[in-house]
C-alpha cells in the first residue's frame, strides 16, 4: 500500500483546509486509516481516524467539533476536512494505514500500530 497525501498550506486562523490521502494498493474493510500530526518540536500525535468498511470514527479531543473525517471507497481516498484551524494546528500531517482490524480506541490512537504511512503534508495556520 502506498499513501500520497495532499491539501496542505498556509490559513490564517478561523480558516479551512481539506487534506486528501490517496491510497494506491488494496484496502480492506477491515483496514483503519487514520492522520496524524507531527507539530514543530513534538512528538507525533494522534488527529482523526476511521474504519475503511465500516465507518468507525474517532477523533482527538483537540479537533472534535471542527475536523471531520471521511472516506471515498471508489476512489481508495480518505479527507480531512478541518474546519476553524487555530495556530496550534499548525503541523505536519500524515495519513497512515492499519492492516490489523482492532476495535480498540486507545490502540487505534497508537501510530506504532500503523503499517503504511504517506510523506506528510504541511499545513500552517497563521494568527
Amino acid at each position: 500500500v502506498q499513501l500520497q497525501a495532499s491539501g496542505g498550506g498556509l490559513v490564517q486562523a478561523g480558516g479551512s483546509l481539506r487534506l486528501s490521502c490517496a491510497a494506491s494498493g488494496s484496502i480492506l474493510s477491515s483496514n483503519v486509516m487514520g492522520w496524524f500530526r507531527q507539530p514543530p518540536g513534538k512528538e507525533r500525535e494522534f488527529v482523526s481516524r476511521i474504519t475503511w468498511g465500516g465507518g468507525s470514527l474517532d477523533y482527538a479531543d483537540s479537533v472534535k467539533g471542527r475536523f471531520t473525517i471521511s472516506r471515498d471507497s471508489a476512489k481508495n481516498t480518505v479527507y480531512l476536512q478541518m474546519n476553524s484551524l487555530k495556530p496550534e494546528d499548525t503541523a505536519i500531517y500524515y495519513c497512515a494505514v492499519r492492516t490489523a482490524y482492532s476495535n480498540s480506541y486507545s490502540s487505534n490512537r497508537d501510530p506504532v500500530r500503523y503499517d503504511y504511512w504517506g510523506q506528510g503534508t504541511q499545513v500552517t495556520v497563521s494568527s
